[in-house]
């Protein structure tokens, strides 16, 4: 039997689209034309300019007001049943419906959250046609609306998620550590860092997030380190991009700067330390390139977890002003890069560089 696989993502954090690029692609290398993958985000498609103007007020109330959203983010993970708010996306409920009609898919998979719980609208208590995963993309912190939804499996990055799905009650014959689909490049340029060595360069990549004010002084305060080669990504935002060039224009030590671009994974496996925010993809590309992480800010709710992960496993550190950022760097060098050390053997322990590969072959044997 020919395996179609739809996987169902939405533009809302980064984490859902790189979760589903990762698993197409991990599906194109695994089952090559033995399978048929589509991707959709059924919001996009369904809302268009709405979907893109809803999308913008999210990245505002998370980089703007981020209490409000961490207001928010509890209010939906207190609730038992999500049905309500369904009920508003009737037009994405008939997109979808009729999207199962034309594929007839033999599994779909959830990379963002209200998609299981759509799906239980069109179903109606009705037996499915298809497998129903649910590919969860934070760590530890998981909100709720994630799990409350009919499932045959959920796909969890580590063991820590897996033991707060395990606390909620979720059965454990659903749940599979699946580690978290990054981009199968990971896997195939393998190991590429060299190890920091005295009066050798201290590779450091800073990502810039959608709610980078404070660049252009942490930009300054890394660049005048010595010994550091900075590489500063700006994305397709194109406004940030000039207000990087002119700030590298007037610096005697400049830095590269890198667009939007599909080499992140090897700028990962290259670099020493990456500077970003707690996002979940960026965390999960981290720990595949092995990279150690000072997480520069941390979005409330879904990102907490995400932090708490490189925390607790001393794979890095929470430093959120530009001095601690700076200072955090510092100290991971000093002492033949002894802190430095610590974290990458840490990092490399919880690495799954082939995660998306694997999970190919979990869904093509469903």
């Amino acid at each position: 039997m020919e395996k179609r696989i739809l996987i169902l993502t939405a533009g809302f954090g980064e984490g859902h689209n790189a979760a589903a690029r990762g698993m197409r692609d991990g599906l194109a290398a695994v089952a090559g034309g033995a399978a048929t993958v589509e991707v959709h985000d059924i919001f996009a498609e369904t809302f268009g300019f709405a979907n893109d103007w809803a999308r913008h007020g999210y990245l505002v109330m998370i980089n703007r007001t981020p209490r409000a959203w961490g207001w928010l983010y509890r209010q939906l993970d207190g609730r038992n049943n999500y049905a309500a708010q369904m009920r508003w996306l009737f037009m994405a409920k008939s997109r979808l419906s009729q999207l199962l009609v034309r594929f007839q898919p033999t599994a779909v998979v959830s990379v963002y959250p209200a998609y299981g719980h759509l799906l239980g609208t069109i179903l109606e208590g009705a037996p499915a046609a298809f497998r129903q995963v649910v590919c969860i993309t934070d760590s530890i912190t998981v909100n709720a609306i994630w799990f409350r939804c009919a499932s045959d499996l959920f796909l969890v990055p580590n063991e820590q998620t897996a033991a707060l799905l395990a606390a909620a009650r979720v059965p454990d014959d659903k749940v599979r550590v699946s580690g978290f689909p990054v981009t199968p490049k990971f896997a195939e340029l393998g190991e590429l860092r060299e190890p920091p060595v005295a009066g050798g360069e201290r590779r450091i990549l800073y990502m810039i997030n959608a709610g980078g004010r404070a660049a252009p002084e942490i930009i300054r305060g890394l660049a005048r380190l010595p010994g550091v080669r900075l590489t500063v990504t700006v994305g397709r935002d194109d406004r940030l991009r000039r207000t990087v060039e002119e700030l590298n224009a007037g610096m005697t030590r400049k830095f590269e700067i890198v667009g939007w671009s599909d080499q992140l994974p090897r700028l990962m496996l290259e670099s020493h330390l990456l500077v970003s925010k707690a996002g979940g993809a960026t965390v999960q590309e981290t720990i595949a390139a092995k990279c150690p992480m000072i997480i520069s800010q941390i979005v409330p709710g879904q990102e907490a977890g995400n932090a708490r992960l490189i925390e607790k496993s001393r794979s890095g550190v929470v430093a959120t002003t530009p001095a601690a950022i700076v200072a955090a760097v510092e100290r991971a060098f000093v002492a033949d890069a002894r802190l430095w050390r610590e974290w990458s053997e840490n990092i490399s322990r919880l690495s799954r560089p082939r995660a998306s590969l694997e999970i190919a072959e979990l869904l093509l044997a469903l």
